[in-house]
């Protein structure tokens, strides 16, 4: 992470493993922002660490927060309602004051005695178990980033266990762990021989539950297996294009309702390999500042001018269009070759919709082109599982470029492009993605036609319209009773992905713990994949999940709520007669 200060338009977040490096925000170049007269602040790379890799003068407590969330009263305010078919509830409860000193205090305690500790390391008081820089390499720039190595040593290693734990099943709704044990505070592990057996799954993107090795997808994919094998080993362009990858492509744009579509093996590289295509030098990038690091990694490799607006702030995102258009490019004040909006239809942190309808009513009235990434959207929004798109009833024609993953709602692994036939022509020849990757493989190929026509109902069974009905069923029952039980959750009320806050450091680590202690498999994130009073678990509901086995979670996280005071809700739940849950709030304003 550079020393350089942050701005509200202008941070960058370092990765870490785990679920720690999920999310990077972007920035401009210094050269971008004295070009456009903003101060550039002075970079401290000159600086150099010790013998162990850190900066003695850093202080964690001269970063500014990333971004400021607006209070939750203001922040569902939609500008204009007649763009909406169906009400847009989001819900983003203050952080209180008290657990916000207290957030900040505990992170406080952890830097200063994480200087102690290093201080004994430096003068070999204490044992270095990290990665050092050899001394005959003192004059070179630093290998590791002071903070990056100072957090990962001090505060990630300590709570290291709660991720990257071995399963040795199918990550349904229910998924068998391998027990690990450390005896040198994690920073190694031993599996015992155990096995955690029947682990209730809140964590994985199986929306749809297609992750499954059982039933027609699984079948399916064995008899194709037998066909082509495991393997292509050859590029789309060479001897790697199989029948079967055509008919995925003509499957997934009559799903989509585009006129094309363009299929790729990884879903992080649909993005990274697919955007440096789209838009160059001269081309200005408007991206919302709480986008997917594939999304921030495309757009810096495109070599864009980049500007963020804030998330679903459709008041940012047009006066940066405006701005755009008044002033053009830095310097010459050329008009740009190109305005691109880069967004995504569910944020995987917040559990937050993009407000696509608005959306696209600036980019039609400013001439932008829309980037709509629908990893997490695609079959779990929607009264078909078409994604964000068929979510607000909306015309996929208005949106330029359809991107979604198969890793998610599909259970299977890659992603795709769709569009205009021309675009996907144009992106057959230059996209590195599909020039340069192997093909995916066939028994992958198959698992995404199989899941997709039962999403379809091209199966000739209800499978798909259950499976959607069921994971709505489960969203707005969990989602409701977590709420009643006091705790503080972000995003919309449709949303599968249910963030639900921790805020202090320590209890990131104590929940996870806990939750595993009671057979229940959960994701904790912290800072810096939050900001850094806004340590949070993140629940996905599947359609996979029974109400019996949401009631065993519910259960157990209001147990370890009790026990790790974490139902921190000052809005009082109110049970009305006939009308079910509703907050105090709504009750008195019906």
């Amino acid at each position: 992470m550079t020393s350089r200060p942050h701005t509200s338009e202008d941070t960058s977040v370092f990765q870490l493993p785990g679920a720690f490096c999920y999310r990077l925000n972007m920035t401009e170049s210094s050269s971008n922002k004295l070009l456009n007269g903003d101060a550039c602040q002075r970079s401290s790379k000159d600086k150099k660490s010790g013998k162990n890799g850190f900066v003695k003068n850093h202080c964690l407590f001269q970063q500014p927060q990333k971004y400021r969330r607006p209070r939750e009263k203001n922040h569902n305010v939609v500008r204009n309602p007649s763009l909406y078919n169906k009400p847009f509830v989001e819900s983003y409860e203050e952080t209180p004051l008290l657990v916000a000193v207290l957030t900040y205090m505990g992170y406080g305690i952890l830097t200063i005695f994480g200087y102690l500790r290093d201080f004994m390391r430096h003068w070999n008081i204490e044992k270095c178990s990290v990665a050092r820089e050899r001394d005959e390499q003192k004059d070179f720039v630093p290998l590791y980033q002071d903070f990056e190595n100072f957090y990962t040593r001090n505060l990630y290693t300590r709570i290291r266990d709660n991720w990257n734990r071995p399963l040795c099943g199918v990550p349904g709704s229910k998924m068998d762990i391998v027990e690990q044990v450390s005896h040198d505070y994690n920073r190694t592990f031993q599996n015992t021989g155990k096995i955690m057996r029947d682990v209730i799954n809140m964590g994985s993107y199986n929306y749809l539950g297609f992750a499954e090795n059982v039933g027609q997808c699984a079948d399916a994919a064995i008899q194709v297996t037998e066909k082509y094998g495991s393997g292509v080993c050859g590029t789309r362009c060479e001897m790697g294009n199989l029948d079967i990858h055509q008919e995925m492509e003509e499957l997934v744009a009559r799903f989509l309702g585009v006129e094309s579509a363009l299929t790729f093996g990884m879903g992080f590289a649909t993005n990274s390999m697919n955007i440096p295509a789209l838009a160059g030098k001269g081309c200005l990038i408007l991206s919302d500042e709480l986008n997917h690091a594939s999304l921030v990694l495309g757009a810096r490799l495109s070599g864009s001018t980049i500007r963020v607006f804030k998330h679903n702030n459709m008041v940012s995102l047009e006066k940066l269009l405006r701005d755009a258009i008044v002033h053009g490019q830095p310097r010459t004040h050329r008009p740009w070759k190109k305005l691109l909006i880069v967004v995504e239809g569910i944020y995987s942190m917040e559990g937050s919709i993009v407000r696509l309808p608005e959306v696209i009513a600036l980019k039609k009235r400013y001439k932008a082109f829309l980037y709509l990434d629908e990893a997490h959207s695609i079959g779990a929004l929607g009264p078909n599982g078409k994604g964000v798109v068929d979510y607000f009833g909306l015309d996929p024609n208005d949106v330029d470029i359809m991107m979604g993953t198969f890793t998610k709602s599909f259970g299977a692994a890659g992603g795709y492009i769709g569009g205009k036939r021309e675009l996907i022509q144009y992106l057959r020849c230059h996209s590195h993605s599909a020039v340069y990757a192997t093909s995916m493989p066939p028994p992958v190929a198959q698992q995404i036609i199989t899941s997709m026509t039962t999403i379809m109902g091209e199966d000739g069974t209800s499978l798909g319209a259950d499976r959607l009905r069921q994971l709505s069923e489960n969203t707005t029952y969990f989602r409701r009773k977590l709420r009643e039980m006091g705790f503080i959750i972000y995003g919309n009320d449709d949303s599968p992905v249910v963030p639900m806050m921790l805020y202090m450091p320590a209890k990131i680590g104590a929940f996870g713990r806990e939750m595993l202690k009671r057979n229940i498999g959960t994701v904790v994130v912290g800072f810096p994949a939050t900001p850094i009073i806004e340590s949070r678990a993140r629940f996905c509901v599947s359609a996979s999940h029974t109400r019996e086995t949401l009631d065993v979670a519910l259960k157990a996280i209001g147990e370890v709520g009790d026990l790790l005071q974490l139902k921190y809700s000052r809005h009082q739940p109110t049970v009305t007669p006939g009308l079910g849950w509703m907050s105090e709030e709504s009750y008195l304003q019906d």
